[in-house]
């Protein structure tokens, strides 16, 4: 069902695209909660839910909440139900305790049997890339920035890995020259960054090969990508978080090096030494 969604998203009228977003964003809501409860979150009404339903082909939004519950079912079957968690004021979890688990949930999803596809592919393509560019806009910069700094232990000799900065529209600079063979890794969530967008997309059309880490497979940068990583920027905070988009490029970082033709983990202590050796990290006082 995901997959004929993605497929006929560019089709579908402007609020049947908010309802399908919503669907693939939200498929344990999908499961979980009533027509009107899901319409409610998605900011459409109840009837563009049942529109959707048809458009895909079923009698009704029944049909697609029975897909979606069985695929539920079958994900947690065998699975031990969590005991001793309340949620009732002063007996249940403290705010850090749920935070907490939930970014470890959405964590440890990365690891499940699709998602993992998704990295080892990416991987793949980054792995045999000429030159490697990492791209974020706000919140999502730190995160591109993580991953050129761990590939820079890396890779060697005629390859380069850079960081394309949005500082005074340098990214179309750094970019001017990439082409087939370069990647880039675009980073970007929910509000999406036009900067981040335009970048990704004028490097396509330069023949670079883009990997996103994006929060949708409807989203821009999915659109764009080769290949496409989907994490959760939802937290249970007031701000969106971006620790499973860190997870993700540590994840790809680690499996993008064990496919390099040089010995990565010999370049890691190479290039530690030196930093060492140019007095980089703090010695305590003998």
């Amino acid at each position: 069902m995901a997959e004929l969604l993605v497929e006929q998203f560019e089709n579908m009228p402007p609020q049947l695209r908010v309802a399908a977003r919503f669907v693939l964003d939200h498929p344990k809501d999908v499961a979980l909660m009533s027509m009107r409860e899901q319409a409610n979150q998605a900011g459409v009404s109840h009837i563009t839910m049942m529109r959707l339903a048809r458009w895909l082909g079923l009698d009704g939004y029944e049909d697609m909440r029975s897909l979606y519950a069985r695929a539920l079912r079958e994900t947690i079957a065998g699975q031990p139900a969590r005991q001793g968690v309340e949620n009732d004021g002063a007996l249940g979890c403290s705010t850090v305790g749920v935070i907490a688990d939930t970014l470890a949930a959405q964590i440890s999803s990365l690891g499940e049997y699709g998602n993992a596809m998704q990295f080892i592919a990416a991987a793949d393509l980054l792995a045999r890339s000429r030159n490697l560019f990492g791209l974020g806009s706000r919140s999502a910069h730190p995160v591109a920035s993580h991953f050129v700094h761990m590939m820079s232990f890396v890779v060697g000799g005629d390859r380069k890995v850079t960081l394309v900065s949005e500082m005074g529209r340098q990214g179309l600079d750094v970019l001017q020259h990439a082409g087939r063979g370069d990647v880039l890794l675009a980073v970007g969530m929910s509000p999406y960054e036009r900067t981040t967008v335009d970048v990704a997309r004028q490097s396509a059309r330069q023949g670079v090969g883009v990997v996103a880490i994006t929060d949708s497979s409807v989203s821009p940068l999915a659109r764009i990508a080769r290949e496409t990583i989907i994490v959760t920027s939802n937290s249970q905070s007031f701000f969106r978080s971006m620790a499973p988009a860190f997870a993700a490029v540590e994840l790809l970082a680690a499996l993008t090096a064990g496919r390099s033709e040089t010995d990565a983990a010999e370049r890691v202590k190479q290039s530690e030494e030196r930093l060492a050796a140019f007095g980089i990290y703090w010695k305590p006082r003998r």
